[in-house]
């Protein structure tokens, strides 16, 4: 009998340093019986899935994970607390300690004591670490270089700088931990979305009972000022939405008997009986708190290379600190021992690489965050940077640049058939589909006084349906499908989507529909244009329509009556026409739309009105179905990669300059610490501004455009 594979959430009580985060991921990925391991850092959560019990899985984890830090082991609320306290508590008096030794005249013997214990309650979280590494062979971090730094700094008599080493680069700790938090707290507030119960409705009574518990099929009930637990369909009453956390948008959604709602929203006024069309695990409010969950562990290009670069980094100048301190006191006969080992002491607190491996993954949070806020969901920091490199945006027409709702504009029926045999055969016989051309026949004749029985049902891809109904052999789809089957036929030219009817091989006549452009396509088209990037229309519709609402927004590229497959093939040689670093982006919002979406290097779902398919395969997903988002997220993306690349240049450019003024003797163990910390909360408050931005700058107005 196999195992069942079950994913487990635990929640890290503190976790603020980026590398212990990817070393204890790394370590736990090679346990034997654990088969995935992700740590999301945004929200401090460790997701792992395995086969083993729940219980023997934390006790495994705990033990590897207090390895790197006592401070993130997934401990009870009550120790993890005490911890915190007692570390606040000893910094805070530590810091005072100092002050009143560099204030007050003491004896040496007596200032050794104040100097020896301010620095024991300000470090002693560091020591402790740095030799729980060392037991382990990890000599490389920010811990070791600070101990190592601050005890060469005592063996030199250099008490003070010692301390002030210590103190500084804990305040910056503390300041740092603030920051971390703020930025998880731009993406964990989507938290709140998540509903506690619903009230399920009986034949007797009405019970709160945990969402998870809800089947399809069941009545809930949504009072005004709950969440919409489930995605369902009203039955009953009529109500305001509040969609913002799931779309971004500010105004209230009407809904009354008949219309979807999705989980998540909240229900301003009146009271609603929804019927539940998908389970908690499928619906709106879980995917997108998956979406956001996970988001940080598709780490972007520049995260990718500061991982790397901080591996090469540390061992040179940890090695290159020691040439300076001893070497030239060996070459150079004058040289003093004294000098130039503390000048490697400046030169290994200047060299910590705090500033990158902090601040680049939190200018990434914040991106990520504020899209989410627009009602952008993007899959990962990867993603979140491939905005930056687009060459090329690929539409699909129906259901995103057009709103996908078809009406019955014409019946023409034809050989002696009428209007109303003509439409509702062709309702009866597209009754299984749920594409938005069935929805609309179907809208239009009901099903009353009209028995239907339906046999022998068969799609037939990018040509229509055929089917059995009420006897007579029904053919329903485009001018393929009537020529494919030898049936004579009249063919249209009008502007809208003609739907051929043949029954019982003789044509019954056509019916044309339309669909309405949404009315913010065209103004997203032309700022696309004014960004520099190319634009086209893949579709599988009719050439002339799909001709008519290209030319009418601006889209560079038209590509029609395409199945499937041919939609893949299209995008495939136009992906090859995009130089070698450039990306091109696919969107689209149906099931035939997945496959295209995977293929495309970026692909982008509608997602309140698109298929589960489409938002499965794509990397971002616009919640609100309005094209103009696109422009946000790009936005967005352009911001965040900007001050991402400042905080590389300002860590990189500072640091270099101290570490020269160091190994020259010009620079100060004072100058050092800001040369690290100081830097450091430069990086944190630089990408604060990703964090702290009013989201609302971004969101698409055409009076600003």
């Amino acid at each position: 009998m196999t195992a069942t594979t079950k994913q487990n959430q635990f929640k890290f009580k503190k976790l603020c340093c980026v590398n212990c985060a990817k070393a204890i991921e790394a370590e736990l990925n090679q346990l034997n019986g654990l088969d995935l391991v992700k740590i999301d850092y945004a929200n401090k959560l460790l997701m792992i899935k395995s086969s083993s019990n729940s219980k023997r899985v934390a006790i495994r984890v705990n033990k590897i994970v207090r390895k790197y830090n006592s401070k993130l082991a997934l401990t009870t609320w009550h120790q993890s607390f005490l911890i915190e306290k007692f570390s606040k508590i000893a910094l805070a008096l530590g810091t005072i300690i100092f002050l009143i030794g560099i204030g007050w005249n003491f004896s040496p013997d007596i200032k050794l004591v104040v100097f020896l214990t301010a620095y024991l309650l300000t470090g002693w979280q560091i020591f402790l670490t740095t030799g729980k590494n060392i037991l382990r062979g990890k000599f490389f971090d920010e811990n070791f270089l600070m101990t190592l730094a601050t005890i060469g700094a005592w063996m030199l008599g250099e008490y003070s700088e010692a301390v002030a080493v210590i103190v500084f680069y804990q305040l910056g700790e503390f300041l740092q931990t603030i920051a971390v938090k703020k930025s998880q707290a731009s993406i964990s507030a989507l938290m709140a979305i998540r509903p506690d119960y619903a009230n399920l409705k009986s034949s007797t009574s009405i019970k709160q009972v945990k969402p998870e518990e809800i089947q399809i099929g069941d009545l809930i009930i949504v009072k005004p000022g709950e969440r919409v637990p489930l995605d369902g369909k009203v039955v009953a009453g009529e109500s305001s939405l509040d969609m913002a956390a799931l779309t971004g948008e500010s105004l209230p959604q009407r809904v009354s008997k008949g219309d979807q709602v999705l989980s998540g929203s909240i229900n301003k006024n009146g009271l609603l009986t929804v019927k539940v069309t998908k389970k908690f695990a499928d619906g709106t409010v879980t995917k997108i708190l998956d979406l956001v969950q996970n988001a940080s562990s598709q780490k972007a290009p520049t995260e990718k290379f500061i991982t790397k670069f901080a591996k090469i980094y540390t061992p040179i100048v940890v090695l290159a600190a020691a040439a300076l301190a001893f070497i030239p006191p060996l070459i150079w006969p004058d040289a003093s021992w004294a000098e130039w080992i503390n000048r490697g002491l400046i030169f290994l607190v200047i060299a910590c690489p705090c500033a990158l491996v902090v601040s680049i993954p939190l200018t990434f949070f914040g991106g990520i965050g504020a899209a989410s806020q627009i009602g952008v969901l993007i899959k990962g920091s990867n993603y979140l940077e491939a905005l930056n490199d687009l060459q090329m945006i690929v539409f699909d027409k129906t259901g995103t640049l057009t709103k996908g709702n078809f009406k019955v504009t014409e019946l023409k029926p034809s050989n002696n058939f009428t209007a109303q045999e003509l439409l509702k055969f062709a309702a009866a016989a597209e009754s299984f589909s749920t594409h938005p051309i069935a929805l609309s026949l179907q809208t239009v004749v009901g099903q009353k006084n009209f028995s239907v029985k339906l046999f022998d049902y068969q799609e037939i891809s990018g040509q229509g349906i055929k089917a059995q109904v009420n006897g007579h052999q029904v053919l329903v789809g485009n001018e393929k499908l009537l020529v494919n089957q030898n049936i004579e036929f009249s063919k249209q030219t009008k502007v809208g989507t003609v739907v051929y009817v043949a029954i019982d091989q003789k044509f019954a006549g056509y019916i044309l529909i339309t669909d309405e452009i949404r009315p913010d396509s065209q103004q997203t088209i032309k700022l696309l244009k004014k960004l520099k990037l190319k634009t086209a229309l893949l579709t599988g519709d009719r050439r002339q329509i799909a001709e008519k609402v290209g030319n009418l927004l601006g889209v560079e590229q038209i590509f029609a009556e395409l199945l499937p497959q041919q939609k893949v093939a299209q995008l495939q040689k136009l992906i090859q026409q995009i130089p070698p670093k450039k990306k091109l982006a696919f969107v689209g919002d149906g099931i035939n739309d997945a496959p295209v979406l995977a293929q495309a290097d970026l692909g982008i779902a509608m997602g309140a009105g698109g298929s589960d398919a489409a938002i499965e395969a794509a990397d971002i997903v616009i919640m609100s179905d309005e094209p103009a988002k696109l422009i946000s997220a790009i936005k967005i993306a352009k911001k965040t990669h900007q001050i991402a690349k400042q905080n590389i240049m300002l860590a990189l450019g500072i640091k270099i300059i101290f570490l020269l003024l160091g190994a020259l003797g010009l620079a100060t163990m004072w100058q050092a610490v800001f040369a690290d910390v100081g830097v450091t909360l430069l990086a944190i408050a630089n990408a604060a501004r990703m964090i702290m931005a009013k989201y609302s700058i971004f969101k698409f107005s055409t009076k600003n455009s």
